[in-house]
């Protein structure tokens, strides 16, 4: 039997904020289903099983994070729209860690419910629209964004590990790595592919 107000979108919800505080490895069904107020069964008529519910912890958090970038580099350029993309994405992984993780993390998702999700696909389009602001193309564009995520995933996760015990503030560190990631950018070698002008 159905719970009244349960529902796929607040089991994952539930799952995401779960995550949040003790980590996306460490979500259970029965967690979940303790913080709803409900038995282990009542979820599976909403959710699959726990891979099917990470998969959603996934894509919620793709569309909540694609968000808050979407509004931070609302119409900016260059190297403005670059920080603005940058401060965004740290602080979601900081106010957000097990959804995060959840974004970093190859999980197997539903193909319908993928097909549905414009978090990843707007990811990719507001990326792909700041770099060519840099006049970058493909093959190009694509090591780019690898080198964009590279950093900025790098940072983050170093940064929750606890992994900057220097007495130099993050925060500093973040500033000036976004400085050269700007100057890279503008001086950004072209592939051997870009010379020869094949796009492969």
């Amino acid at each position: 039997m159905v719970r009244a107000g349960l529902t796929p979108e607040s089991v994952t919800r539930a799952g995401a904020e779960l995550a949040d505080e003790v980590g996306l490895d460490r979500v259970t069904m029965s967690q979940v289903a303790r913080r709803l107020g409900v038995k282990d069964a009542s979820l599976y008529s909403h959710v699959r099983n726990l891979e099917d519910l990470r998969g959603r912890i996934a894509l919620l958090a793709a569309d909540e994070k694609t968000i808050r970038i979407a509004e931070a580099t609302a119409g900016l350029s260059g190297k403005d729209a670059l920080v603005a993309f940058a401060d965004a994405w740290r602080d979601y992984a900081h106010a957000h860690p097990g959804r995060y993780t959840a974004t970093q993390t190859p999980i197997p998702i539903d193909p319908a419910l993928a097909a549905d999700a414009p978090g990843p696909r707007r990811a990719v389009e507001l990326t792909y629209g700041i770099l060519r602001g840099y006049g970058l193309a493909e093959p190009d564009l694509t090591d780019a964004v690898r080198v964009l995520r590279s950093t900025f995933h790098g940072f983050v996760a170093l940064e929750a590990a606890g992994g900057f015990a220097h007495r130099r503030p993050p925060q500093q560190s973040w500033v000036r790595a976004l400085d050269a990631l700007h100057t890279l950018l503008e001086h950004w070698p072209p592939s051997r592919e870009s010379r020869e002008g094949d796009p492969r």
